[in-house]
């Protein structure tokens, strides 16, 4: 299953949230012309140093599949940034 929603939240110095609801589907939606180029120099990078195409698929898959429940947190002083993927 791949990621739903991405959650960023972020507390200002002055202790204030920032926070930002990105849906996933969406924004691959109007990014797909860039993804398709992406896709296409993963191809080439996978013949250039002669790394299995499927292999590369299989594990990409899996990094997909493993995002949701992912949770990055940074604090530094009295700012603080927290990254969610449902």
């Amino acid at each position: 299953m791949i990621p739903r929603l991405v959650t960023y939240r972020q507390r200002r110095p002055d202790g204030r949230w920032l926070r930002l609801y990105v849906p996933v589907l969406p924004v691959l939606l109007v990014l797909s012309p860039l993804l398709l180029l992406v896709v296409l120099a993963g191809l080439v990078a996978c013949l250039v140093f002669r790394v299995s195409l499927v292999g590369a698929l299989r594990g990409t898959g899996q990094l997909l599949c493993a995002l949701p429940g992912t949770r990055f947190e940074i604090e530094d002083g009295r700012t603080a940034v927290l990254v969610s993927v449902r």
